[in-house]
């Protein structure tokens, strides 16, 4: 990988061998295979032992969690925040476990449509709840720092499964409680049952 850096940096019209240069491919390197090591993941050695029985069927919230991926298309960072909810089924996953998870499918070359869709469809897989909804917001640098150059643009994805998906109530209370900053909203205690985490 270092060789093919080095070529880059020639076809730039760089000098790879100058001062500022000479350990950029040693760094681009490590920081590529960092980006990139959701490829190489295992969920299921992630997950393991944080899967539990438990007597409780109301929404789990983890929001605002951060996340940073590459865009396929120019290989430019995309980042922004993750919020994710389920009602479980008698199973619940450790929350510490949900961003871990967001980083597995973020952490490889991906588009933001393709990212919301996998994290939904592995809880789904995992736990069998009774309905799984994420959103991501992001802003994609192929779009502000290139092409049509709009800085101040995001953009938003969802996947609603299950219940979020053929409940409008459910839904509508996801993305009531996903709009509100700093933590738990005032109101939200008067909620049976919920729990809502902010990362």
């Amino acid at each position: 990988m270092q060789d093919l850096i080095k070529r880059v940096l020639v076809e730039l019209g760089e000098n790879p061998s100058r001062e500022g240069l000479a350990r950029t491919p040693q760094r681009v390197e490590r920081a590529l295979k960092f980006l990139t090591s959701g490829y190489t993941a295992d969920v299921d050695a992630i997950l393991n032992g944080a899967l539990f029985t438990v007597d409780y069927s109301e929404m789990v919230i983890v929001k605002d969690i951060d996340f940073y991926s590459l865009c396929e298309h120019h290989m430019l960072p995309f980042f922004g925040k993750c919020h994710v909810a389920y009602i479980p089924n008698r199973r619940v996953i450790g929350l510490s476990k949900i961003p871990r998870l967001v980083d597995v499918f973020a952490r490889r070359l991906q588009i933001q449509e393709r990212l919301t869709n996998e994290i939904a469809q592995t809880i789904l897989e995992k736990i069998n709840p009774l309905g799984v909804a994420v959103v991501c917001e992001a802003t994609h640098l192929c779009m502000s720092m290139r092409g049509v150059e709009k800085q101040n643009s995001f953009a938003m994805t969802s996947a609603m499964l299950g219940i979020f998906r053929d409940n409008a109530r459910t839904r509508t209370e996801f993305l009531e409680l996903i709009r509100h900053t700093g933590g738990v909203p005032p109101e939200v205690p008067a909620v049976a049952g919920l729990t809502c985490v902010t990362d």
